[in-house]
């Protein structure tokens, strides 16, 4: 009978270690942590015990449960009696739309002008290739910060400004992969039989390279998070009476020795934030390029 049970168990087995080797657990528990947060985003005004703008001063840097408050203040209560939980939530939803629309305005920019480059080539090329190494070569963060302190700041200026992050790399993919799939045979066949370039490049090009470009993309996200978070640190992100994750983390900083509560758990889910949206692109970058391994 064990004779008999022993190969099930090994098909088990073999079936557990190729769901492992495609899922690896840290991926799952990094999906797990994506799902977690963007449903907390989405459904955040039904989560958020209070106003996270609502002021109680008799709460005033009230602590959190797990250093021995009340279940009035999960998470602890600020400077101004705000509770930290609320603006947690509404923080993880104003950093991630912040960097989804960021990195969604870089994807445009850049996927256009890699398709222009890689279409006209000559002087349009250079001028273009020009514009990417200038990026590249200086900090972005200085740019964010001349354009913040010249144009003053606003959410919309905030979001176009972070979404000027990141658009020459996905700009030089986009034109190398661009150019390699005219040499094949599906471009040009749509090009002889009349097709217009942006049919060619809308409808035959750009839908065998999206993969390539969505491991780009992923990869972009957890850049425009710490960037938010550090500009937001500084001061110059996102403005009162909104709030952000690096909006609450700069303001604690004030208050790390006698409330360390009100930037404990802004920066932690930052770190975990970035640290699984990183090893899922790693992740979809191994199982869908496989030539960028």
């Amino acid at each position: 009978m064990s004779d008999a049970a022993l190969p099930s168990t090994e098909v088990e087995t073999s079936g557990r270690r190729r769901f492992f080797r495609a899922w690896p657990p840290a991926v799952l528990l990094a999906l797990a942590w994506i799902a977690c947060i963007a449903l907390v985003s989405i459904f955040a005004d039904w989560l958020k015990p209070y106003d996270f703008m609502a002021l109680d001063l008799r709460d005033r840097l009230a602590e959190p449960v797990f250093m021995g408050g009340t279940l009035r203040h999960l998470l602890g209560s600020d400077e101004l009696g705000r509770d930290v939980l609320s603006r947690l939530i509404e923080s993880v939803r104003m950093s991630l739309v912040i960097a989804f629309l960021s990195t969604l305005i870089a994807a445009a920019i850049g996927v256009s002008l890699g398709f222009l480059a890689a279409h006209f080539r000559g002087w349009i090329e250079q001028v273009i290739l020009g514009a990417i190494d200038f990026m590249a070569a200086i900090p972005f963060l200085i740019i964010a910060l001349a354009v913040l302190a010249f144009f003053g700041n606003t959410l919309t200026l905030f979001i176009l400004l972070m979404g000027m992050h990141g658009w020459e790399r996905i700009a030089r993919i986009t034109r190398g992969l661009a150019i390699a799939a005219k040499e094949q045979g599906y471009a040009a066949a749509a090009s002889e039989i009349g097709a217009s370039p942006f049919r060619v490049y809308g409808a035959h090009i750009l839908p065998n390279i999206a993969s390539t470009l969505i491991v780009a993309m992923t990869l972009n996200i957890p850049e425009v998070i710490l960037l938010e978070s550090g500009l937001s640190f500084l001061g110059l992100g996102v403005q009162p009476p909104l709030t952000s994750l690096g909006n609450m983390v700069g303001y604690g900083r004030e208050y790390i020795q006698t409330a360390p509560w009100i930037l404990l758990s802004p920066a932690v889910v930052i770190i975990l934030t970035t640290l699984a949206v990183s090893v899922v692109g790693d992740w979809l970058r191994d199982r869908l390029d496989p030539t960028l391994r």
